[in-house]
């Protein structure tokens, strides 16, 4: 990259628009890299299995093979794969993660699952640990409870079946790539717009 390919400021409140459309342009390549930033992320969970009697790629692909197998729609089935995609940098708040990576682009009914799906788990486990399984009924009256029970339920608490075949990584990559395509909620979306009107005229 040129020089002349590169913002020019030293401190944010000197840059230019011109300045700014270099940025946005390279924004605009660096963002349709993410879905293959997320899968080389996701791959880091090959063969970590964290004391579980799968590790932790399996059992995002399980997660997500049980949903899709089940009808769920493609971003569902989206937030299912990538719900643990945290675990590696965030051992203590891995949900945060998955809903942080997926919030731009995913419902907000989709989001609340995934944020919230950790403590919706422990209702299978907290106890073992000295902890309150229904640490989940706080939320009995949100919109999402009954939902993001069955999300546990049905797919990530019944993904650790060493014997259940799962369908490939390279199944959901297209969904991905198609989930992350465009953001539905973001602070940049209108500007993500018009620099794309701009490359289309």
């Amino acid at each position: 990259m040129s020089h002349t390919d590169q913002a020019r400021f030293t401190h944010m409140k000197d840059g230019t628009q011109e300045d700014w459309a270099i940025i946005a342009k390279d924004f605009s390549a660096y963002a349709r890299q993410l879905p293959a930033r997320i899968l080389s992320h996701l791959r880091l969970l090959d063969g970590d299995f964290g004391g579980f009697p799968v590790d932790r790629l399996t059992h995002s692909l399980q997660t997500a093979t049980r949903a899709y197998r089940d009808g769920r729609d493609e971003e569902y089935v989206v937030c299912a794969l990538l719900h643990d995609i945290g675990d590696t940098l965030a051992s203590y708040n891995h949900p945060d993660i998955a809903a942080a990576i997926l919030k731009p682009f995913v419902s907000d009914e989709n989001l609340w699952m995934v944020e919230k799906h950790g403590i919706f788990q422990g209702y299978y486990f907290f106890h073992h640990l000295g902890m309150d399984r229904h640490l989940r009924d706080t939320f009995a009256d949100h919109p999402q409870y009954r939902r993001t029970i069955e999300f546990c339920a049905k797919y990530d608490a019944a993904a650790f079946d060493p014997h259940y075949e799962s369908l490939p990584l390279s199944v959901f990559e297209p969904m991905l790539e198609r989930v992350f395509a465009q953001p539905k909620n973001s602070i940049y979306k209108a500007a993500i717009e018009q620099n794309s009107a701009k490359v289309q005229a």
